[in-house]
């Protein structure tokens, strides 16, 4: 018997924790207390070693952890001889302790910026087009005294490449010299190839993995003598949006400056190395060193050429791709995205002015600024002169440069334009071919780059005016392509060109994008459930390497053995073939098989390549034609206690006593009933086009609801009891999740 449905998921967002750590509205109070007097002399005199201080307490919000690891930070921006130098605070260097999640804290102390605005506001601005850190601000505390206020910048750690790219044991660079950046070094990050001896790049980069030196070589080879094979090692599209944004918003203390630094690279799974732009205290213009000259007055920082370094071989990675004619047109293409979705309708300034107005007292009462309060206020306008230095005004700028740079023939070129992306099926069923299409006129290239999980890179395939690929007739401005639905959601955009200029569709791609949710088959053929998991083992029982890991039990309750080889389990329902059960596999009747969910492959053949979350998620078991064997939706779990089937093997799930590789019916008491919510909602029509109804199904206590994009934003917010009726027009199309307490459904919008 087969059924088939729609695929509807619970919704994780990974970077939920930046919803109040990194919440842009409220400023973060950090009070340090070291047990000595002489913190400052022992934070001196551990600097230039990189050691930690122990303090003897961090309260964040309130929240104190006892024994924690403090150091200063920074190059330029640390001095001995001031009050208010950059921090770093590692709640775990003794301990194994976090706040919502964080360990590692980034604190800078505003040192080169009058405003007190750029790097906040750039962070905000370049997370629309790429994965960048949170950022917002915190008053900073030492054994009671104000030091001042700090721009709380979330770090670019393991936990940060996890959490955007699923992965973070392979190659790792801190893309700045380890001994510093300044005048007359020749020690750079540039990504120049120089040679296959990986002791000359040691004093270039900062490795943060256990190994990868000779995959930087291999990019840095490629970049320099090989850049046909530049996609199959760095993703090209985030280093487009890179150097779009350092050129837009006159970032030069970056790779496009004199020191080509303040960026990371991390290689993920796929082999390719991601850029993550790091340290924004100096954007909008505050840094004026180009390496091929300064900028000396502002208006040689708002005519900045656009196409910077395009001859220069000493900044390869942006020399090679101004002259593929493709990448330069995507790289203006980019620029034209983020000066009209920011600078030419206000917007940056409409955010700087309310970030100014939310720190103003703050900055005050700051006696260790490095400018004064007027300098605070002015500079979001005006330029402002501190010694032999001039800072430029954040609009002043901004305004000048958006005004430059829209009226050069590059910018100004007639680019194409993409109409009526329609897929042929909205819905389309898993192992089928779904066609795209799109109304696209002044192009002559057209290509549609999709994939199927967003740990994954596009893959390109070229769209057809032809009339053979179900695209109409011939020449008809209908473009269309084929795209094999392997997977339950496809993720596409569409990029155009001329030989002028480029077009993405939509214009973030490819941080942003299309989605498909297929159909899947569900089948009740197989005896083989899942029967118990734990999501917190702290002490119950080990794995064979001794580790205490995250554990899933299946159970055969049928009367014949079972061959499971190629079944699969996920905990992605965008990625249903996540991990494939070992060939050979057998169940015997009334029987158990233990998959240790550690992430860790190397530890044996029934080790998954993902874990659980304790604070719940969804877990499936699929046959080898990708059809849902079994599933299990779950909540909050609680340490060293089992979610199980009980009866066993047949029964609803409830929190209980262990039962590992063993009858669940044993234990006689449960934790259902405390930890398992009674409620669940139900949304239709779905997709929708003007209305969506919202149906509470339970106990029916007034409830939150909550309307997220994809980035995370909250759309739509209201209380509801027994349903509700909302009003999608105002929605941009796309994928939205709404939220009612720990229960998550996808809507989408399609008109």
């Amino acid at each position: 018997m087969r059924h088939t449905f729609l695929l509807l998921f619970t919704f994780f967002e990974l970077s939920s924790y930046g919803q109040s750590f990194y919440d842009l509205n409220t400023i973060q109070t950090i009070q340090i207390t070291f047990s000595q007097s002489n913190w400052d002399a022992l934070l001196d005199a551990a600097e230039p070693s990189g050691n930690y201080v122990m303090a003897e307490s961090v309260s964040i919000n309130g929240t104190v952890f006892d024994s924690v690891g403090v150091k200063y930070k920074g190059n330029s921006s640390y001095n001995a001889n001031q009050v208010k130098n950059p921090f770093h605070i590692e709640l775990d260097t003794y301990k194994d302790q976090d706040y919502q999640g964080y360990t590692d804290i980034k604190l800078s102390n505003v040192a080169k910026d009058p405003s007190f605005l750029r790097e906040v506001l750039s962070y905000k601005i370049l997370r629309q087009y790429m994965h960048a850190p949170e950022s917002n601000y915190a008053k900073v505390y030492v054994n009671g005294t104000y030091i001042g206020l700090y721009s709380n910048d979330e770090a670019i750690s393991k936990k940060f490449v996890n959490k955007h790219f699923n992965s973070k044991t392979n190659a790792f660079f801190n893309c700045s010299p380890p001994n510093g950046a300044g005048q007359g070094s020749t020690d750079l990050p540039d990504l120049v190839f120089y040679g296959n001896d990986s002791t000359d790049y040691y004093l270039k980069y900062e490795i943060k993995s256990d190994y990868g030196w000779r995959r930087l070589i291999a990019l840095t080879d490629t970049i320099d003598n090989n850049f046909s094979g530049f996609e199959n090692i760095m993703d090209e599209d985030r280093a487009i949006w890179m150097l779009a944004f350092d050129n837009a918003f006159v970032n030069l203390d970056s790779y496009m400056g004199q020191f080509r630094q303040n960026y990371y690279l991390y290689q993920d799974d796929e082999g390719i190395f991601n850029p993550v732009v790091w340290d924004l205290n100096e954007s909008f213009g505050g840094f004026a060193a180009t390496g091929s000259g300064n900028l000396t007055s502002a208006n040689a920082k708002r005519q900045m050429s656009h196409v910077l370094h395009q001859s220069d071989a000493n900044w390869p990675l942006i020399q090679k791709i101004l002259n593929n004619a493709t990448y330069k047109k995507m790289y203006v293409a980019h620029m034209k995205t983020m000066l009209a979705e920011n600078v030419g309708n206000g917007t940056y300034a409409t955010d700087a002015l309310a970030l100014q107005n939310l720190i103003s007292a703050d900055v005050n009462s700051d006696g260790n600024k490095f400018f004064s309060y007027s300098n605070f206020i002015s500079n979001l306008n005006n330029d402002v002169s501190s010694g032999p230095q001039s800072y430029i005004g954040l609009t002043s700028l901004m305004n000048g440069r958006n005004t430059y740079l829209m009226g050069l023939a590059d910018f100004t070129a007639t680019a194409p334009a993409i109409t009526n992306i329609t897929p042929s099926d909205s819905n389309p069923p898993l192992n089928s071919t779904v066609t795209i299409t799109a109304a696209i006129t002044n192009t002559n290239n057209v290509f549609l780059g999709y994939r199927y999980d967003e740990s994954k890179h596009f893959a390109k395939l070229t769209m057809y005016d032809d009339g053979a690929h179900n695209d109409g007739a011939s020449g008809d401005g209908i473009f269309g392509v084929d795209i094999p639905v392997n997977a339950s959601f496809i993720q596409y955009y569409i990029y155009a060109e001329n030989s002028a200029a480029g077009m993405f569709s939509p214009q973030r791609a490819e941080h942003e994008f299309y989605s498909l949710l297929a159909s899947v088959s569900t089948t009740n053929a197989s005896d083989v459930v899942i029967n118990e998991v734990m999501a917190s083992n702290a002490i119950t029982v080990a794995d064979n390497n001794g580790d205490y890991d995250d554990w899933i039990e299946l159970y055969n309750k049928g009367v014949q053995p079972i061959d499971i080889s190629g079944y699969f389990l996920t905990n992605n329902p965008t990625n249903l073939n996540k991990w494939a059960v070992p060939s050979g596999t057998t169940i015997a009747p009334d029987s158990y098989l233990i998959i240790w969910a550690d992430e860790d492959s190397s530890q044996g053949a029934y080790h998954a390549n993902f874990k659980l979350s304790a604070s719940g998620e969804s877990l499936y078991l699929l046959n080898p034609q990708l059809e849902i064997a079994d599933t299990l939706e779950f909540d909050q779990q609680v340490a060293d206690m089992g979610y199980a089937r009980v009866p066993n093997g047949i029964g609803s799930f409830a929190i209980q006593s262990p039962t590992f590789s063993a009858n669940n019916s044993t234990v006689t008491t449960s934790l259902s009933k405390v930890y398992k919510s009674d409620f669940s909602f139900r949304v239709y029509p779905n997709p929708v086009g003007t209305k969506a109804v919202v149906v509470i199904d339970g106990d029916y206590k007034e409830r939150e609801m909550v309307v997220t994009n994809l980035l995370g934003e909250t759309v739509y917010k209201t209380d509801v009891s027994t349903g509700h009726v909302m009003d999608v027009t105002p929605f941009a199309p796309g994928i939205y999740f709404i939220k009612i307490d720990n229960k998550t459904n996808r809507l989408v919008v399609a008109r």
